[in-house]
């Protein structure tokens, strides 16, 4: 089965693997991966997508951008291993300092979205940061308790701003306007806008929080850049974690 490049992760120093079959059992709603519209559908032809050690030399490898990495955790350890530099993603809140590789938590996936999050009580020195889903009424509920709980332990928070194929249910009517239906990577979906996504970045801005909050994109919105070559997140992420595990 040849590899499958990641188009949103083109020329960015980042390649994506998927060792696992099937669909993420986590079932969040909106997730690009098992919703139809993923770069690798049909999924059931495409699964497993595992870049060769030619393809990743010299770059990082991100494991599971879609699927969950802390299922069946064992296996994907000894499938990875032949890339040297790595991390994994996941939306399941144990045992994270059992990877072996700097480790993405997730910390509001599917139903949490717009209710709670995960609040570790212990931060293992592999969590390479907190990835928190966005929207604009879960602001007060949600991300600025996220940013406050994991900033004041020194834990870098990437927030990703949802945008929805289908609106039905999901954009309450009060809040349609902070949203533009758009092309982003390769699908058209109901977006932020970038004023919203400024007023939402201008919030943390010239406070104790600032240097912990980026946003998963350089600028949302739409005259905004999602891809990763403009970002930068995870690899200033990936060294800086490195760096602590050698202490």
């Amino acid at each position: 089965m040849s590899y499958i490049e990641n188009p949103k992760t083109r020329n960015s120093g980042i390649v994506c693997a998927i060792p696992q079959k099937g669909t993420c059992p986590n079932k969040c709603e909106d997730c690009f991966f098992q919703s139809g519209r993923s770069y690798l559908e049909p999924l059931e032809d495409n699964l497993p997508n595992m870049p060769n050690q030619l393809q990743t030399y010299g770059r990082l490898v991100r494991i599971n951008d879609g699927n969950d990495s802390n299922i069946e955790y064992e296996k994907w350890v000894i499938d990875t291993e032949i890339y040297p530099m790595k991390f994994y993603n996941t939306a399941i809140p144990k045992n994270l300092e059992r990877f072996d590789a700097p480790v993405v938590l997730t910390v509001n996936p599917g139903r949490m979205t717009d209710l709670d999050f995960h609040k570790l009580a212990f931060i293992p020195d592999n969590l390479m940061f907190v990835r928190v889903r966005v929207d604009m009424w879960n602001l007060d509920i949600v991300v600025r308790p996220v940013v406050q709980y994991y900033s004041n332990l020194s834990v870098p928070i990437v927030l990703t701003f949802m945008a929805y194929f289908n609106t039905a249910n999901r954009i309450p009517f009060t809040n349609e306007h902070y949203y533009k239906f758009r092309k982003r990577t390769l699908n058209s979906y109901w977006a932020i806008t970038t004023d919203a996504w400024r007023s939402v970045m201008k919030y943390w801005e010239n406070t104790k929080y600032e240097k912990w909050v980026y946003s998963c994109g350089k600028i949302e919105g739409e005259l905004g850049i999602t891809t990763c070559r403009h970002c930068g997140n995870c690899l200033r992420e990936y060294f800086a974690t490195i760096e602590r595990l050698r202490v």
